[in-house]
């Protein structure tokens, strides 16, 4: 949980899902930049997981471009500044990054809606989220639309309990018992097993346990 005023650092090229294309690397180096104007090519590098030599090669062009202008004579005292063009060239990048994120999880809400739909045709009218992860975010916005009911979300993780999760307070297993669901989404994709495990253990077998990786195999 991140606290108040604390500026975040995304990792751009973290992700096993992007392809580091050009416009990827030099918004990653733009907005590393733009965080630390006092960091070094190789510290640049080591924050975008680029090569040094890479990005020294971007930065030569992001100069020549006029995105960035340098400060200082010597190692020690050099620094990299946006210019104003380069901060409305983040801004452009940052603008088209978020919104092909925002397709690629639209399309993800669509397709969990659509799975989801089945629920109510076989009789459940209700449901328990077990996990507070990001999976169980898409989850919980394709739930609405369908018209299933959410009951509750749990997560076996202590630092997890009593945190705000899109409405609900995450609670701990036990609390499955008072929420009365007709069956148990599991959110996760690790420790599936394991979950369920547990989703028996405190509410029996007679429980409908359903896993958000069936969703796939039952169209595969």
């Amino acid at each position: 949980m991140r606290r108040r005023g604390t500026k975040t650092m995304i990792r751009l090229l973290e992700s096993s899902f992007h392809t580091p294309a050009i416009k990827l690397r030099r918004l990653s180096v733009l907005m590393a930049i733009h965080n630390s104007p006092r960091l070094s090519q190789h510290k640049i590098a080591q924050m975008t997981d680029l090569s040094s030599s890479m990005v020294n090669n971007y930065m030569k062009k992001l100069q020549k471009e006029g995105f960035v202008s340098v400060t200082g004579k010597t190692n020690r005292t050099q620094g990299y500044h946006l210019t104003t063009a380069g901060q409305k060239e983040l801004f452009s990048l940052i603008l088209e990054y978020s919104a092909e994120n925002i397709r690629w999880y639209s399309a993800a809400k669509t397709q969990v809606a659509e799975r989801l739909q089945r629920f109510h045709s076989e009789g459940i009218r209700s449901i328990a989220l077990f996990g507070a992860a990001e999976t169980a975010e898409v989850v919980h916005a394709a739930l609405k639309d369908t018209p299933l009911t959410v009951k509750g979300i749990v997560d076996s993780n202590p630092s997890k309990q009593g945190i705000r999760f899109n409405g609900f307070v995450v609670q701990p297993p036990e609390s499955l018992k008072e929420m009365n669901a007709d069956a148990v989404l599991i959110t996760s994709f690790a420790r599936q097993e394991e979950i369920h495990g547990c989703i028996q253990q405190v509410l029996g077998s007679g429980m409908q346990v359903r896993k958000l990786s069936d969703f796939w195999e039952a169209t595969s």
